[in-house]
């Protein structure tokens, strides 16, 4: 049993650390040579993506370009355990159920389709072809087609998404909830009606030109470790750096590049923000709003910060901006950002005083309430010095999953564009329904009334990545089918359908072998580069069949009676794929011919050339008050119209670093000091002595909400930890159970991981409600 302790962490973020991380990755997998190789052919022209992180590759020739993360993902995807039937043999699913989710996931990569046998409760093989059949019945039998939900992974490929959309419309519905929903679904909403496009404007040779670089609500040293090389070298060449975040994270204030001969043999390191600001929790759009008030103030002084012309000729809105910010109370401000002027004011002389600006921002952006609003004042920030459409400036919403971003190009969306469906009909000779689908929370919601009966997903693991953790279980558990394509076993197979399937799939590292030879798919990174990704390891079990292929099988079995689409022949080659794709977007001709060309290409921003795709033509500057009635504010004035004497924290739930998203790599934290253990919350050290607690004492953390349901998260162990007062921090997916579902961001539905209301008491001991919530949702 791994030693558990906290320890403060007083190096920088890589180095050695990052060095002794990856040589443990590769050992723990029982792959050291074959996963060294591997890595070899990490981000290369005839090599794999990585599964990783979604920034992009800064040399896609170059022979390390991975990082710590990324090597964590590939060893885990090329271990040489395997999760056979022998595995699900000896173990019903109410004995994996008592298994943590770290466990699971570290039985190895699964080998063969499997179906439940309520019988015996136990997975067991099934054969490709009866398995297809399996869930065609289900779908051909639903009375509705929009009774069947369709999840998607961030991490499958464009050939597979673009493939999985078509045979889910033609199928007919449009009920695609996927991981876009849950993170950055309000940067999408937020910047289409701003500036007509909902991806970033920028590129990695924008880092080079930046004289200033802004980072809201993200820790890169963690989730997008290959980000700290580009504000490392902008640090260098004199640029500022000014990140904005409640906690004192180690990647945004030093680095030390495993790739630099001279810093590792000297123990040194870079600085990288050269301005850090620990707001509170959700702050930011108060924050931001700021920053506008102080270069509309300076502007009106006489100093000529603004850009006018770029107003003038590209904008709607200025007058009533600049309005409403001249009348904003510098007290609310300060109350509601957790900064005071001063240091509000020494942020926007940053942005005043740089020429070009990038705006970088994260999940700790996007999980909030108002996070479209806050998203919209980003944007008006770049607008107002005309940071959007030139050379070293923009805005730069960060990715998470490898291509989630291309998913989305692809038409995994609920609420399809007409003129996409209209293209999508006439080159596949069908018509697509046009109704709007359920995202994720909706999805669930339908499971739980009994209206979704068949849920689909491919990838990722649902019932761990979802808020209301207990309602989603009850929700999955309703359906008469749920079917998992993955390579690994993980939490959503355990909380099944009355029937239940898992589908093994190749991984990105491996070789997928068609008719026509060995094929690549493409990836779409952060940046809008699409490039292609090709396996070089053996599969690990030759009954695995790749994604595409799974769903072609898939939508040959039950459509195929009436569809016109040649399934089985477009996954002989893929290529015969992207000349699909190629027919239904006009931002991928010739697709085949560029994306043959080392690092692939880039499709077209219109936002970056100051074509504005909006209802007015123009950019649009978005006016938003600061929020005074968020969850938390209503929380507070709750506990407090009850006369009860009891604090109210906002909990903002986060990754560990031996995590990426709900796949638990191991139980350190290194750059927050937590070792052996994640059942964590960080706390400002004066409120633990509020509290009448100490650090190290144990508590259950209860959601404080208005509609009568019990949410709680229990056994949580105290660490003081440099975050404001007043809010805490804790892993997910532990601390999912306290999201309620009905929590969710204004005009974009992504659940508010970010900013929940709760208090902390002394654990009980002899009361695991825990166990007791649990038992009331039918889990074991």
């Amino acid at each position: 049993m791994q030693e558990q302790k906290i320890e403060l962490y007083k190096g920088p973020a890589g180095g050695w650390g990052a060095l002794r991380s990856v040589t443990n990755a590769l050992l723990k997998q029982d792959i050291a040579l074959k996963g060294a190789k591997t890595l070899l052919s990490a981000n290369q022209p005839d090599g794999f993506d990585c599964p990783g992180c979604a920034w992009p590759d800064r040399n896609h020739a170059s022979t390390f370009e991975f990082c710590e993360n990324g090597v964590k993902a590939v060893a885990a995807e090329a271990t040489a355990r395997r999760a056979g039937p022998e595995l699900f043999d000896r173990y019903t699913v109410a004995e994996l159920a008592k298994q943590s989710d770290f466990w699971l996931e570290d039985q190895g990569r699964l080998t063969h389709p499997m179906v439940y046998d309520a019988a015996s409760d136990k997975y067991v093989p099934i054969a490709w072809d009866d398995a297809f059949a399996l869930i065609a019945r289900h779908l051909n039998t639903l009375p509705d087609p929009n009774q069947a939900v369709f999840y998607t992974s961030g991490r499958a490929s464009n050939e597979a998404a673009f493939l999985y959309q078509l045979f889910v419309r033609e199928y007919g519905t449009n009920n695609f909830p996927d991981c876009s929903n849950m993170c950055h679904e309000p940067s999408g909403s937020g910047m289409r009606p701003q500036i007509g496009v909902g991806k970033g404007t920028v590129t990695l040779h924008d880092f080079e030109l930046a004289d200033a670089i802004f980072i809201f609500g993200q820790n890169p040293g963690t989730n997008h470790p290959r980000m700290l090389g580009e504000l490392r070298q902008a640090h260098k060449r004199g640029a500022k750096i000014v990140s904005f975040n409640p906690l004192r994270e180690r990647g945004l204030e030093r680095f030390a590049d495993p790739q630099d001969k001279l810093e590792m043999a000297t123990l040194s390191s870079t600085e990288i923000s050269t301005h850090y600001y620990q707001l509170r929790v959700g702050g930011d759009l108060a924050a931001v709003k700021g920053m506008m008030k102080h270069v509309i103030e300076r502007e009106d002084r006489g100093d000529q910060v603004l850009d006018l012309g770029f107003i003038a000729e590209h904008t709607t809105g200025f007058a009533e901006l600049a309005a409403d910010l001249r009348a904003e109370s510098w007290t609310l401000l300060e109350e509601e950002s957790g900064l005071s002027e001063a240091q509000i004011r020494a942020a926007a002389d940053v942005y005043c005083n740089a020429e070009r600006t990038i705006l970088c921002w994260g999940m700790g952006i996007t999980q909030h309430r108002d996070s479209v609003a806050t998203i919209q004042m980003l944007v008006n920030l770049l607008m107002l010095r005309g940071n959007i459409g030139r050379p070293g400036a923009g805005p730069c919403p960060v990715r998470g999953h490898s291509n989630v971003q291309g998913d989305r190009t692809m038409g995994i969306w609920e609420k399809p564009p007409a003129a996409f469906l209209d293209r999508l009909g006439e080159v596949f000779g069908f018509a697509p329904p046009r109704e709007n689908g359920w995202d994720t929370v909706e999805s669930i919601q339908a499971m739980l009334e009994g209206k979704g009966k068949v849920f689909f997903a491919l990838g990722g693991n649902f019932a761990a990545a979802t808020p209301d953790t207990y309602e989603t279980w009850k929700a999955l558990r309703q359906c008469d089918l749920t079917v998992h394509v993955t390579t690994k076993l993980n939490r959503s197979h355990i909380v099944h359908g009355r029937e239940a399937l898992i589908l093994p799939c190749l991984g990105r590292t491996e070789i997928d072998v068609q008719a026509a030879g060995p094929q690549g798919v493409t990836v779409e990174d952060s940046m809008s580069m699409v490039h292609i990704s090709s396996g070089i390891n053996p599969p690990a079990s030759e009954d695995l069949l790749s994604e595409p292929a799974i769903v072609a099988r898939l939508a040959a079995a039950t459509i195929g009676h009436r569809s016109k689409t040649p399934w089985l022949w477009l996954i002989e080659d893929y290529s015969r794929i992207r000349d699909k794709i190629e027919a239904v977007f006009d931002d991928f001709k010739d697709f085949n011919q560029r994306v043959a060309v080392p690092g692939g290409f880039r499709l077209r921003n219109t936002a970056s050339e100051r074509e504005w795709n909006t209802a007015s033509k123009k950019a649009g500057f978005f006016t938003h008050a600061v929020p005074r009635d968020t969850p938390s504010h209503k929380a507070r004035e709750q506990v407090r119209s009850r006369g009860l004497d009891t604090t109210v924290f906002t909990l903002l739930t986060t990754r560990s670093h031996d995590q990426y998203n709900t796949t638990i790599y191991g139980h350190d934290d290194r750059y927050r000091g937590v070792f052996g253990q994640r059942r964590v919350v960080f706390i400002n050290a004066a409120d633990i002595k509020q509290l009448g607690l100490k650090d190290g004492d144990w508590v259950d953390i209860k959601t404080v909400w208005d509609d009568g349901q019990q949410r709680r998260a229990d056994k949580f162990k105290l660490v003081a930890y440099n975050i404001p007062r007043g809010d805490i921090a804790a892993y997910y997916p532990e601390t999912n159970p306290l999201v309620p579902l009905s929590s969710v961001a204004l005009n974009a539905g992504t659940p508010t991981s970010k900013s929940i209301p709760v208090v902390l008491v002394p654990h009980a001991a002899d009361v695991d409600a825990g166990a007791a919530l649990k038992a009331d949702a039918g889990v074991a």
